[in-house]
């Protein structure tokens, strides 16, 4: 078996040079000895661990162990905090205390209590308001008395979620056109793996790093040749991103046993914890390290790939070296933007955690050394290492793969000419 001799073009592509002859059968086959062994594994590796749906347990009622049920404001008045027997909190600084309360009145509107009513007291001083006739997620508590069993526990965002999916969908199918239909379907592919195979299989007690590379180089493989093609560009791109998540694996392990984290550093792990004993947690943080680099490593790979491509169509006649050099000079800007974006990103999504470090005024050292902010920096920074390392070999192997074969038109005694185009050896 060996890869289609496309190129990443479509067949019959010509340029100001003439056709761009594909990459020979020969490496195709050996690009083809690389990764068809390695996605049979990946099969291999799906069959064997496949969990078959999470394990079920009984439920604690803490946390997102929840049951919940579906209901909305009925009723809304404005009451005396004091007269329905709420007083708010003091604020911390001291301070005039509001009387102005809500008497929300809830009404569940699904399961089997369908159409009864609670009600619920707004504070001034609560973030979350209520509006009449809002959407709401409610906690319910089956063993707890009947005016006890349901209580508010977050809004129903259902709709403006779909509207907001349904909007990014259409975006991209309108500037993406085919491209983008497949981009969307490897996404739903994408998230089938996580949430069929990565995250049961992990509840079932496998190991988390295992599963998540089975899991990452499954969803690896289905998003970059659905996007892509089946071709010798998109099998360079594929490679380079493999080795690059390797090496983020084996550097991950490395810093997450040597800083001695544990994993266990939110609420949500606790619980996970707490439910699923037998879960490595230490496995969990570091599975969450290579799929959380996975979707950076595919656009780098994809575009210093593409990169060398479009050079070798410009100059036919670059050797490999040439092709090298100007791809890496490409690749230097992406690795400040993608390195940066990763950053903030992370920095980004743990801002609240570092206002807090901020209020306190603890020093810088303080706050890096804590587990909660070294394992934002481990996570950041080997997925860093992973992302640079990702460009120049990458651009390797596409420089060696695009210029195997090939030879400047005028080359003597390389020419082979038949309708103005150059043609490759079988």
């Amino acid at each position: 078996m060996d890869l289609p001799p496309s190129d990443g073009h479509a067949f019959g592509h010509t340029h100001a040079h003439g056709p761009v002859p594909p990459v020979s059968r020969h490496l195709r086959k050996v690009i083809a000895a690389i990764l068809v062994p390695f996605a049979a594994a990946v099969v291999v590796g799906l069959a064997v661990l496949w969990p078959g749906g999470a394990p079920s347990h009984p439920r604690t009622g803490i946390g997102f162990d929840q049951q919940s049920r579906h209901g909305k404001v009925a009723q809304l008045v404005d009451v005396s905090c004091k007269a329905v027997g709420s007083v708010p909190p003091a604020p911390p600084g001291g301070g005039t205390v509001s009387d102005a309360c809500q008497k929300a009145t809830i009404e569940v509107t699904s399961g089997p209590d369908k159409g009864t009513t609670f009600t619920e007291i707004v504070h001034p001083d609560e973030t979350r308001r209520f509006t009449k006739g809002q959407g709401l997620v409610l906690a319910y508590a089956p063993n707890a008395p009947p005016g006890l069993r349901y209580s508010v526990s977050d809004v129903d965002r259902g709709f403006p979620m779909t509207v907001l999916a349904v909007a990014f969908a259409a975006v991209v199918v309108l500037v993406g056109r085919l491209r983008g239909v497949t981009a969307l379907i490897a996404l739903v592919v994408s998230f089938a793996v996580l949430t069929l195979f990565i995250l049961p299989a992990i509840l079932r007690g496998h190991n988390p790093l295992l599963v998540a590379v089975v899991g990452g180089s499954a969803i690896l493989l289905a998003s970059l040749y659905l996007c892509h093609g089946l071709n010798a560009r998109t099998s360079v791109a594929v490679i380079g991103t493999l080795c690059s998540l390797f090496l983020i694996a084996l550097l991950g392990s490395g810093f997450i046993s040597w800083s001695h984290l544990t994993g266990n550093t939110s609420d949500e792990t606790g619980v996970v914890h707490t439910l699923y004993p037998d879960i490595q947690l230490k496995g969990l943080l570091l599975a969450g390290i290579v799929i959380g680099s996975l979707g950076v490593l595919n656009d780098v790979t994809v575009t210093q790939t593409s990169a060398v491509w479009e050079l070798k169509d410009a100059d036919p006649g670059a050797n490999w070296r040439t092709l090298y050099a100007a791809g890496m000079r490409i690749g230097r800007d992406h690795i400040a933007s993608a390195v940066n974006t990763l950053v903030m990103a992370y920095a980004g999504a743990a801002l609240p955690l570092l206002l807090l470090f901020s209020i306190a005024r603890a020093g810088v050292g303080q706050v890096a050394g804590s587990e909660l902010v070294a394992e934002e920096i481990v996570r950041t920074l080997v997925g860093s290492i992973g992302l640079v390392a990702s460009v120049p070999l990458t651009t390797l192997l596409a420089a060696l793969v695009v210029n195997a074969d090939r030879r400047p038109s005028g080359a003597a005694g390389t020419s082979r000419p038949r309708g103005g185009s150059h043609r490759h050896r079988k």
